[in-house]
């Protein structure tokens, strides 16, 4: 699946700037690593967002922690952990940095896509390199955009065309490119080195949240992949042709859940950052008949704060509901049925929605318990909001109601699209 990719990035071994030495072992380990990430993250947040930085240091500082290697396999130096975990760290990043946490996300699942579409050589040789030489993964795959068009150069693909969005753009090592074959419906998946002439970024993303994703536009222009490196594509008597199955639909289902991850994280990030200003800078109201000494006293702030983290604690529940049906998917990845695929979206559907109501409450809500001093640009609880608003858009929450809607009354399950 992977054309010519030698050691684009130039991975290092060794003690990390963030001064870890050794690499966790549990799953419980792995997302207080996370969450270790996320601290440092949080203390320049909002500056880094004010400043519309290229995330360069903070990529190598997932690479650092190890959250990188999350998927990877152990025998290459990779953690082998599961999509529950992973789910957990990129939630716990994302309360740090939505920003973060999304290229974070969106990385985790090009890693593993390669299992979702490629063939079992491929798989093998991807993970392998991926995980020893630590890529970080970016995708140029905006189905809403014209599909990149793909010419047959004999024991060649060539890609060429724009996409509007490209998350991980500048900051990634490889990008997963998709395209259909002129001339054809066949879609087809390849995973390229990101530093090459045939491939410009605009360095145009300047949105209103997750504003360090270097999520922009991109040219691409002739990009070259071998026919071998065409992902889940197999030589036959009739040419190259791909090998379908049920499991190739769980990507969409997979970047969803993803979604709901960094929303709830973001959430988490916002009342946590609440919390702690109302408990050092939120003044009690004193003109009422019932004065109190501190603002942590006052009925309203208790009670506000009591709703907000119910509603988190059960969106994060209905989250990691919709991860064990990805579970049980996973562990029979070849023999999965139609009807499990559906069930495990129309779950996330739900979860998806569920996430992005509570999070932009959360968002708005802060400012309730926080008082008109915390509106000032320093303090940054702005930044929340603007990040589950700005992504929260990704594919309208409507039609997520509807999936869901559509099962409760109709017993329908979502049939699979590059949205559901």
């Amino acid at each position: 699946m992977t054309a010519d990719l030698t050691s684009p990035t130039g991975a290092t071994a060794g003690a990390a700037p963030g001064g870890w030495t050794d690499r966790p072992t549990t799953p419980e380990g792995w997302v207080e690593r996370a969450r270790q990430v996320a601290t440092t993250l949080a203390a320049d947040a909002v500056q880094r967002d004010r400043a519309l930085a290229v995330p360069t240091a903070e990529v190598q500082l997932l690479k650092d922690s190890g959250l990188v290697t999350l998927l990877g396999p152990v025998e290459h130096g990779g953690a082998g952990q599961d999509w529950t975990t992973a789910l957990r760290v990129i939630r716990a990043v994302s309360a740090g940095d939505g920003s973060i946490g999304q290229l974070l996300g969106y990385h985790l699942l090009w890693f593993w896509a390669v299992r979702l579409v490629g063939t079992p050589e491929q798989v093998a040789a991807v993970e392998e390199q991926a995980t020893k030489e630590q890529w970080f993964f970016g995708g140029a795959v905006n189905p809403r955009d014209a599909d990149l068009v793909i010419t047959d150069e004999g024991d060649e693909i060539v890609f060429r065309g724009e996409k509007s969005f490209s998350t991980g753009g500048r900051v990634s090592d490889v990008t997963v490119l998709e395209g259909v074959l002129d001339g054809t419906d066949k879609h087809v998946f390849a995973i390229v080195p990101t530093q090459q002439p045939a491939i410009r970024f605009k360095g145009d993303w300047d949105s209103l949240g997750q504003r360090l994703t270097e999520s922009g536009g991109v040219v691409i222009d002739g990009v070259r992949v071998p026919w071998e490196a065409a992902a889940g594509y197999v030589r036959t008597a009739n040419g190259w042709e791909f090998q379908p199955r049920v499991y190739n639909t769980l990507n969409v289902p997979l970047i969803q859940i993803i979604f709901a991850n960094i929303y709830l994280g973001i959430a988490e990030g916002a009342l946590a950052t609440a919390a702690t200003y109302t408990r050092e800078k939120t003044r009690p109201w004193p003109y009422t008949p019932d004065l109190k000494e501190t603002a942590t006293q006052e009925f309203y702030i208790l009670e506000t704060y009591g709703e907000l983290r119910s509603k988190l604690w059960a969106a994060e529940a209905l989250t990691e509901r919709a991860a064990t049906l990805i579970e049980a998917i996973n562990a029979h990845a070849d023999t999965v049925t139609p009807e499990e695929r559906g069930e495990a979206a129309v779950l996330i559907a739900a979860a998806k929605q569920v996430a992005i109501d509570t999070g932009l409450e959360i968002g708005t809500r802060v400012y309730d318990v926080t008082g008109a001093r915390a509106t000032a640009s320093s303090v940054g609880l702005d930044i929340f909001w603007r990040n589950i608003r700005t992504h929260s858009l990704h594919d309208p929450v409507a039609h997520k109601r509807a999936e869901v809607g559509r099962y409760a009354l109709l017993g329908e399950l979502p049939e699979p699209t590059w949205y559901t």
